[in-house]
């Protein structure tokens, strides 16, 4: 199965970059230590400049590839979504039950990432740090309303709308699908925050992972069984 995947590309928004990253060995060098380098010093206090000098590239060239730091974010947040959509699939394609299905979906996109070796050049479990604290930073912003309808935010809307899809699968009367799809997405990233940096205010801890936590509260929203 690895090598079935190795040719496997997560699919950005081209409007996000100037040129591909994944085209070029120094696009995916801009991207892995760009991943490495917010995660060190965070997304405020990261440059070009500063990741020019960790990969001995003129500052220059890292601009050939993105416009700015805010379009950097914005193609790793898509990239994330991207692999986590992919994830989703491959692990639900072959479950016909829909609770089961759903199930899975919720547990795919609120468990702790582990680094995947189908994409060499991605530390994931860094990223998913990035995504947690930083990945706000790139819609909220005034020019959130003109991306949109650019179209980069495009893979993470699709995979709230699987799992809305998923969602109503299982209960269709359920009168707030994407709402509860969205608040799932956004609210594991909120409680792997607090699990790591407020733990006073969440119950979510060691021993009690945001999967569970979610698992019970979509069983009890969509009155499920809880043996499924």
């Amino acid at each position: 199965m690895k090598y079935l995947l190795q040719d496997l590309k997560i699919s950005v928004n081209d409007k996000v970059y100037i040129k591909d990253p994944e085209s070029t060995a120094l696009g995916r060098r801009i991207v892995e230590n760009g991943i490495l380098l917010i995660h060190e010093i965070g997304f405020e206090n990261f440059t070009f400049k500063k990741l020019g000098i960790k990969i001995k590239s003129n500052e220059s060239s890292i601009y050939r590839y993105f416009e700015n730091k805010h379009k950097l974010l914005v193609y790793l947040t898509s990239w994330y979504w991207g692999w986590k959509e992919y994830q989703l699939v491959f692990a639900t394609n072959s479950i016909t039950d829909p609770s089961q299905k759903l199930l899975k979906a919720i547990e795919v996109v609120t468990e702790t990432v582990k680094k995947d070796d189908s994409f060499g050049h991605i530390n994931e479990v860094a990223l998913n740090q990035i995504i947690i604290n930083e990945s706000s930073k790139s819609f909220l912003t005034k020019e959130v309303d003109d991306e949109n309808r650019e179209g980069y935010f495009l893979v993470y809307k699709r995979l709230v709308h699987r799992i809305r899809e998923m969602i109503l699968e299982v209960q269709s009367s359920y009168p707030y699908p994407g709402s509860l799809a969205s608040m799932i997405i956004e609210g594991a990233l909120h409680q792997h925050f607090l699990k790591d940096h407020f733990t006073s205010i969440t119950d979510c801890n060691k021993k009690v992972m945001p999967p569970v936590y979610f698992r019970h509260l979509i069983i009890s929203v969509l009155n499920m069984k809880d043996n499924v």
